[in-house]
């Protein structure tokens, strides 16, 4: 259905359509629009945002109430990024700058196709697994993990970016392989890189690939994620560890569907479910300048937020026999389960490190134990004894971090790293949120600390 009042655009992008094989009808308006798609049932729906009578959102928004609703794409006046993210998050399909690009169309339309030839499929897979306590690899059944399922219920269906928050830990990426296997996107890749781990002279070359000579040591083309991730879903871990530069990048090829490879003057045009992480409050980290202001915004059209273990312990104990079934197969181990002891001293431990933190420990259990059942003896020596949840404080001398006159900023500095560091076991993802900073700024200082850690 192309609901458009131009009618020479309507004519236009009807016959269009028509031309790649799809059936089209044409309505003058979003009223004569809802009229035929009640008696059309249309698949997909392409619509301009400003018309008379019933504008492109009035249309979305009746619509979203239909009980077999289609896909919508909205088209929208150039550079209108607002309307687009207010359409997107109002559960438009996609949307399209107008002028009209007739390729970015055609492959948005067969991205809409194969996403109503599996929707149906996708609730059938989401339904038992969620009545089951569990989506995915997610499991839980307290009100917090619940609100997560249906977080990725709604949204998994939809073309729109997703911004996971949460600490470390959580299970953000566990979230984003949710939303792509319960999409129509599932049997195409899923390709996850951390921002935070890539040094900054390789991150535009890894997320964007880049020609033979490009730069020093380029001696082959290379595809980039967003390559590797055609027709499928790209997660963005750790998205306020990218340089300015890259997001400004990455902000284009969000807009415009197109990215081109450095050293190269050609366009390559992308279709990728993109959806970032970060274990940062991002509008802190949008005040700091680590994020971009409108990149935020583009990919934050629905956010999830994984909460922290400490707030749903409920959930441990299936979490933890989840765990011990995946180290059995993982190991080679033959453990059937834990005690009660064991379950009360996991359930009242406070997890800073949150569900990885737990997900270590079991496996640790269970390569110990190799059979039979887990109990408190197979816990680390010394576990839930020392629980840092905030920055030392000088109440203690083996937490307490001494600056005499006389220290140089960088002495005092490496000293409260070392001794932070220290007091999370070396837990550096724990260390680097108590000091409130990035994991990589850790690494790195650690890097600089070297020489002088050997003496």
């Amino acid at each position: 259905m192309i609901v458009e009042d131009e009618v020479h655009a309507r004519t236009g992008l009807t016959e269009l359509v028509e031309s790649w094989g799809y059936e089209a009808e044409g309505a003058s308006d979003g009223a004569e629009g809802l009229e035929q798609i009640s008696e059309w049932n249309p698949s997909i729906v392409v619509t301009d945002l400003k018309m008379p009578r019933m504008d492109g959102m009035e249309l979305l928004r009746r619509i979203a109430e239909l009980p077999d609703r289609p896909c919508v794409v909205m088209l929208t006046a150039q550079g209108s990024i607002e309307s687009a993210v207010e359409a997107m998050r109002s559960g438009a399909w996609d949307y399209l700058p107008k002028p009209v690009d007739p390729s970015r169309l055609k492959g948005i339309l067969q991205s809409a196709s194969r996403q109503r030839a599996a929707e149906s499929d996708a609730a059938m897979m989401a339904k038992p697994r969620k009545t089951a306590g569990a989506l995915g690899e997610l499991v839980g059944s307290t009100p917090q993990m619940r609100a997560v399922f249906d977080s990725v219920e709604r949204v998994a269906s939809s073309n729109v970016s997703v911004l996971v928050t949460g600490e470390s830990g959580t299970g953000k990426e566990l979230v984003a392989r949710a939303l792509h296997n319960l999409s129509s996107r599932r049997n195409k890749p899923f390709v996850a890189v951390n921002c935070a781990a890539i040094p900054e002279t390789l991150i535009e070359s890894e997320i964007f690939g880049h020609e033979k000579g490009a730069f020093t040591g380029a001696q082959e083309r290379r595809a980039g994620c967003f390559e590797l991730a055609e027709e499928g879903t790209l997660l963005l871990d750790e998205i306020g560890e990218m340089p300015a530069a890259t997001q400004v990048k990455l902000l284009r090829v969000l807009e415009d569907r197109k990215l081109r490879r450095l050293g190269s003057k050609m366009e390559t045009p992308v279709d990728v479910r993109v959806i970032a992480a970060t274990n940062k409050d991002p509008l802190k980290a949008v005040a700091a300048g680590e994020l971009r202001g409108d990149l935020y915004y583009r990919l934050n059209v629905f956010n999830i937020l994984m909460p922290p273990l400490r707030s749903h312990a409920a959930d441990i104990r299936p979490m933890a026999q989840k765990m011990i079934v995946d180290m059995n197969e993982k190991h080679g181990c033959k453990v059937s389960g834990m005690n009660e002891g064991l379950a009360v001293r996991l359930e009242g431990y406070k997890w800073p490190g949150n569900a990885r933190e737990l997900r270590n420990t079991i496996e640790r259990a269970v390569v110990l134990a190799r059979e039979g059942v887990l109990g408190t003896e197979h816990l680390p020596p010394g576990f839930g004894e020392t629980v840092v949840e905030t920055l030392p404080s000088a109440r203690t001398s083996d937490t307490a971090v001494h600056v005499e006159v006389g220290t140089t900023v960088d002495q005092a500095e490496r000293q409260l790293i070392l001794k932070t560091l220290s007091s999370t076991l070396n837990n550096k993802t724990r260390a680097a949120e108590i000091l409130g900073i990035s994991t990589k700024t850790l690494h790195n200082k650690l890097k600089e600390y070297a020489v002088a850690d050997n003496d």
